[in-house]
């Protein structure tokens, strides 16, 4: 382990809550695209998408965790955070009746994205307080290590 090893963990967290804020920010922006890809001559909805996000050295969280409350040599350590895929949500879409559409079925019904902006909110909020936590812990590394070197003065 390094002395830039917090730095290190904190900073992959924030790329991955950032991207994770950017998956969100697309969600939200495509919440009414009725015409988002063209397949077998029809156009779908846009699925909502989700990002998945593993530990760097690919163990799940519970055996990082029983690793470091039985071991204390720092291979224990956990190494940050990476996305490892943006999947879609397979969720069914949205029936609306809104026969004046140009989408609209012969019954009058269209096919929504299965995006729900309260659910969307919800992941931003998360996100944002998950990124405000790792600027939080990132700062108070950076300070550890300039009172470090204030101890040599």
């Amino acid at each position: 382990m390094t002395i830039f090893h917090g730095l290190n963990t904190s900073a992959s967290a924030l790329t991955a809550q950032r991207l994770r804020m950017d998956v969100v920010s697309s969600n939200m922006a495509n919440a009414e695209s009725t015409r988002a890809q063209f397949i077998d001559g029809e156009w779908q909805p846009y699925r909502r998408k989700m990002v998945v996000a593993r530990p760097n050295d690919g163990q799940p969280f519970s055996h990082m965790l029983k690793r470091a409350m039985g071991n204390t040599d720092n291979d224990s350590i956990g190494n940050g955070v990476k996305v490892t895929n943006i999947i879609e949500d397979q969720t069914p879409f949205k029936q609306v009746y809104n026969p004046e559409h140009p989408d609209a079925n012969e019954q009058g019904y269209v096919q929504m994205p299965n995006v729900d902006p309260l659910r969307e909110m919800v992941d931003l909020m998360s996100a944002t307080r998950s990124y405000e936590a790792n600027v939080t812990t990132l700062n108070a590394s950076k300070g550890m290590l300039l009172k470090a070197l204030e101890i040599g003065r």
